[in-house]
């Protein structure tokens, strides 16, 4: 086990993994440089420019090239800024990304991760706080994650690199400096499994992302 912050495990998480597969590249606004949150520093000088590549400020035209290389075999990690942007690529994560294996019989995949931020912290405004899960959790042939501590986070994005059909991973602001243990190696989490994370007679509390550990402190 090894002390991680939650941004700290992200990273790490994509550095293994494009590190096993040369088909996963990461995407995105200012990924070379980090990200605004840094998530993706010091991918740029470890995997060089054709592995981690700055885009336009257009996340339809990012989601929808990321699409096209995913049915041709590549593995895109799409960072998209906040999660209320992903709006702007709705058409092409939803109608498309999401769809294309079911409508063409099993004869396409579309290995795709997409990385937003999502929930409230600070003032950063209505348009870069939304919490649009719930949405997505509607979408067929869309997966939907949003870990709750570090180890998770890791474990959570492998498996999401990994899955042959689009995973939306969802990481809340509040979460990112926060800190854990997370197993070094090979932790990967399977998608759709729950956690116990304390044991009970009386009541039932289900919770996802930064709600779990303030259901663990009620």
């Amino acid at each position: 086990m090894a002390e991680r912050t939650y941004i700290e495990a992200i990273r790490e998480g994509l550095s293994e993994e494009m590190t096993r597969d040369s088909d996963v590249y990461v995407l995105g606004e200012d990924v070379a440089v980090g990200g605004p949150f840094g998530v993706t520093k010091g991918l740029a000088e470890q995997f060089g420019e054709n592995r981690v590549v700055n885009t336009p400020i257009s996340e339809g035209t990012v989601v929808g090239l990321a699409v096209g290389a995913a049915v041709l075999g590549f593995r895109p990690v799409v960072e998209v800024m906040f999660i209320d942007f992903i709006t702007l690529a709705m058409d092409q994560l939803v109608n498309h990304g999401a769809k294309l294996h079911y409508m063409s019989g099993g004869q396409l995949r579309v290995r795709l991760t997409i990385r937003v931020q999502g929930g409230a912290l600070g003032n950063w405004g209505a348009h870069h706080s939304q919490s649009l899960e719930a949405w997505f959790l509607h979408v067929p042939g869309l997966k939907v994650v949003a870990p709750s501590n570090p180890a998770d986070a890791k474990g959570l994005l492998k498996a999401a690199i990994r899955d042959d059909n689009p995973v939306l991973f969802i990481e809340h602001r509040g979460l990112y400096w926060s800190s854990g243990e997370v197993p070094e190696g090979d932790h990967v989490v399977p998608i759709g499994k729950a956690a116990l994370r304390r044991s009970g007679r009386d009541v039932t509390v289900l919770a996802f992302s930064k709600m779990v550990s303030v259901a663990l402190e009620a």
